[in-house]
């Protein structure tokens, strides 16, 4: 007996009958897949579909029987089914129970600005939800904290006086490397353009006003980011990959207190201090710029410099943003680690996130701090 089966079709005017012939088997069901698929049934209101021949069957072949069945309703034709074998019965209502609906095709075109309304949506809802965890995360932080200042054995002083040297004493290459570079672009450019006016001395008071304000602690708060703060990532969400935090969790240790806030505390303590030494650097490097370049000796500079930001508050206006700013890397740093999944391609996810998510908000309330300082005009 051949393994093979075809289809034998006769039409009378509109109406169509079909009739699969042979053993409807997985073999050969390619070919007869293919020949189903490019049926036309253009014309035909009523369609019969004969088994009287059909001599084995199994579900491939009966899930193209109902394929083609299906195409045929599709294409508007009165579908009807004759001499089905009571053997084969059982089957074709087995598979046809779990046969698929055909998606309805829709009669428009896709919206280009229904899908950008979608897209802005979608992202909006993750940013809230993004930003309620986050609060919910800094009450956690908060009652912790309080906790602590309470009760100060709690806090692991090892981990604290670790995490000061590491993000303190080993950032400050990097930190006054590129402050005193800043410094030496601030100078020159800001000469270039005092020039035109023969004020060339101002460039001191440019430096000192930008650097002690603005962009010693911006700066220092950005590279910390950076560094620090993608290192918090990376090393909690490591734990979080290998479960030591819910080992942790296991024995009655409060994660927040381990890995939370002697990082938090350290950085407290690091970011003013280097922004103290940004500051220095920045300013170091300017005056190599205005000594050489300018004819201002540093005696000059010094004297010019104490001139500029006497009787003013500059040098605070600017310490007074390192906290907020600590606490803005530390906190997010620390709360992307602890949302790390199970899977090393998290970690690098969440690590970049922390990085972005942390400049933002140090932008944002430097923003913040000028609006407030405007309207006290300080």
């Amino acid at each position: 007996m051949s393994d093979e089966g075809w289809i034998e079709t006769q039409r009378d005017g509109q109406t169509l009958t079909l009739r699969p012939v042979g053993r409807w088997l997985v073999t050969g069901s390619a070919a007869r897949d293919r020949s189903v698929e490019g049926f036309d049934a253009k014309g035909v209101s009523k369609a019969l579909i004969d088994f009287k021949s059909l001599e084995a069957l199994d579900t491939v072949g009966a899930w193209l029987v109902l394929r083609l069945k299906a195409a045929l309703a599709k294409a508007g034709a009165d579908v009807s089914i004759e001499n089905l074998s009571e053997h084969f019965d059982p089957l074709i209502k087995q598979v046809e129970k779990f046969q698929p609906e055909p998606s309805p095709q829709s009669t428009r075109h896709p919206s280009v600005v229904i899908d950008i309304l979608s897209s802005i949506g979608e992202w909006t809802m993750a940013h809230l939800l993004g930003m309620r965890n986050g609060l919910g995360f800094l009450g956690l932080v908060t009652v912790r904290s309080w906790r602590v200042v309470r009760q100060p054995k709690r806090l692991r002083f090892v981990a604290f006086i670790s995490q000061v040297q590491r993000t303190g004493p080993a950032a400050l290459p990097i930190v006054g490397l590129l402050s005193f570079l800043i410094g030496v672009v601030i100078a020159y450019q800001g000469a270039d353009q005092l020039k035109q006016f023969g004020a060339e001395i101002f460039t001191v008071n440019l430096l000192g006003v930008g650097f002690l304000r603005e962009l010693g602690v911006l700066l220092c708060a950005i590279i910390v980011a950076g560094r620090s703060g993608s290192a918090f990532t990376a090393e909690i969400g490591s734990m979080q990959v290998n479960e030591e935090i819910d080992a942790m969790t296991t024995i009655g240790l409060d994660p927040i207190e381990v890995l939370v806030l002697p990082r938090l505390a350290a950085l407290l303590v690091t970011l003013p201090l280097m922004t103290f030494y940004a500051n220095v650097m920045g300013l170091l490097g300017g005056a190599v710029v205005c000594d050489l370049a300018l004819g201002i000796p540093l005696p000059i500079f010094v004297q010019q410099l104490s001139q500029s930001i006497a009787g003013s508050a500059v040098f605070w206006l600017g310490l007074i943003k390192a906290p907020f700013f600590a606490i803005c890397i530390a906190l997010v740093g620390c709360h992307e680690g602890l949302r790390v999944e199970r899977s090393a391609e998290s970690v690098g996810r969440r690590t970049t996130l922390a990085v972005v998510e942390s400049i933002f908000l140090v932008i944002v309330f430097d923003a913040a701090f000028s609006i407030i300082f405007a309207q006290f005009h300080i």
